[in-house]
């Protein structure tokens, strides 16, 4: 006996645990604090399904409970207790009722399913070919980074997205390499890419909930797509509708950028003698999808992340870097350029940090 309960003695302390740990994570990243339409929406849905399984699961306990100690069998009694099998009623009860549940929950299932899937403002053109009174966000997934081009407004970015609170952000989805899935789960739920067709939806932030967040959500990548799969992170900024119209302003009308310091332009010729071919420093890069193999880096300097999950260091800059592999396995980048001594290194991290369009 004592064997038995030495072999199961762990088992509390693994219940406790689990029951610790499910309460760690990141706020901005949960899907149980809606911060739009459309993720209160699902929120809702979620509660109605919790709220329909809990209810079952009271009465089928209650009525277990019940069979238990009211029909219990006692002392000396054998007789047989009346038998029900065939009863048309008690088939018809336990037949209707999850009936009338799961109508319960398709309807609005159904209903939200088609109202999300409304992408029809995304057709609707002007003269100029520009979408009519919907801002239109061109989302690309690469191995292990974001690109978000703004078709409409000359802009594209990497690994920030920028969005206006209290209207609807449409997106483009696509991958450039394996299928990703773009999650903002505070915004609204998972939405694949793929390498050969787009997907399309969209998002609203609410500016209460986003001031509440400090103006910053968190997305990830939801697909398993190699091994820095987890790693593959990107900021989300919400502005209000005049401080993003000011933003955008100031990213289309970005020159080249001008940097001080001899160590940073000397930062600036190594750069542009060996990474100017697959990273862009300007938000208006004009170039086709096909030659953007790398993150755009004109916003370098006021990232607050290197590579989406170092903090926002000259010291994490160096080591990415020297060995960008240790920190984004199977990224890329890797062993795309020669060995950096430390002087070029030192170089290349001065003229990087001061690349900036808002912050002059």
């Amino acid at each position: 006996m004592k064997r038995k309960l030495h072999k199961w003695r762990l088992l509390p302390l693994l219940g406790i645990l689990t029951f610790v740990l499910s309460g760690c994570g990141m706020a901005s990243l949960s899907a149980l604090r809606p911060a739009g339409e459309v993720a209160q929406t699902q929120y809702n849905l979620m509660m109605l399904s919790t709220i329909i399984m809990v209810l079952v699961v009271i009465v089928v306990t209650i009525l277990f409970l019940i069979v238990i100690f009211r029909f219990r069998r006692k002392k000396g009694d054998d007789t047989i207790p009346k038998q029900v099998e065939g009863s048309h009623k008690l088939e018809v009860i336990w037949t209707v009722i999850p009936i009338i549940l799961l109508i319960i929950l398709t309807i609005p299932t159904v209903k939200v399913t088609f109202d999300l899937a409304d992408t029809k403002a995304m057709d609707q053109k002007d003269k100029e070919g520009k979408t009519k009174d919907a801002l239109v966000v061109n989302v690309r997934a690469n191995l292990y980074w974001w690109e978000f081009e703004y078709p409409d407004l000359g802009v594209i970015t990497s690994q920030d997205l920028v969005v206006p609170t209290n209207e609807k952000v449409y997106f483009n989805l696509v991958a450039s390499d394996v299928k990703h899935s773009f999650w903002v789960p505070a915004a609204g739920g998972k939405m694949d890419t793929n390498t050969d067709n787009p997907n399309q939806f969209y998002l609203e932030f609410d500016s209460q909930k986003a001031s509440e967040a400090e103006d910053l959500f968190y997305g990830k990548c939801a697909e398993l797509c190699g091994p820095s799969h987890a790693l593959m992170d990107f900021k989300v900024v919400a502005k209000s509708k005049d401080d993003f119209n000011t933003w955008a302003k100031e990213m289309k009308a970005a020159s080249e950028p001008v940097v001080e310091g001899s160590l940073a332009k000397q930062g600036e010729e190594i750069f542009n003698q060996s990474c100017i071919g697959c990273h862009a420093v300007t938000p208006n890069d004009s170039r086709p999808e096909t030659a953007r193999q790398a993150p755009n880096l004109a916003t370098f300097g006021e990232r607050e992340r290197i590579a989406g999950v170092l903090d926002h260091t000259e010291e994490n800059l160096k080591k990415w870097l020297e060995d960008p592999e240790v920190y984004k396995p199977g990224n890329t980048m890797t062993g795309t350029y020669g060995e950096l001594s430390d002087g070029q290194i030192n170089a290349l991290t001065a003229y990087l940090m001061q690349l900036k369009v808002e912050e002059k």
